[in-house]
Formats: structure tokens, sequence, C-alpha cells
């Protein structure tokens, strides 16, 4: 994962993204990379739960 941590909180899942973080352009170049799952990842303390995420701004 980039810039991703994820908690879990009895039910409650958390996830934290720093947005000032820069990871250069998306493979499309169309956009810029904050974050990412980098594909669908297990939730710790819960693996039979999925997340897959992405956070990007434009490149514009």
């Amino acid at each position: 994962m980039k810039n991703v941590e994820m908690t879990l909180e009895g039910t409650i899942l958390t996830m934290k993204v720093d947005i000032s973080k820069d990871f250069g352009p998306s493979k499309s170049g169309k956009s810029i990379t904050i974050g990412s799952t980098e594909g669908n990842v297990s939730v710790p303390g819960a693996e039979h739960v999925k997340v897959g995420l992405n956070v990007y701004k434009s490149n514009k």
C-alpha cells in the first residue's frame, strides 16, 4: 500500500491518507496518485472483508 493506514476498532474501519503526499502520475498520466491500496486488500483483523482504494488529484 502507498500512503494508506487502516485500523479496525470493533466494527469501525478507519483509513488514513496524508493528502499532502504525491507519488507521481498514474499509469495513464491523467492524474497524480496520492494514495492507493494497489488493488483489493484484506482488512486487518477481518480478513474476509476486502477494500480497494485510490486517492488522486487532477494532473492539470
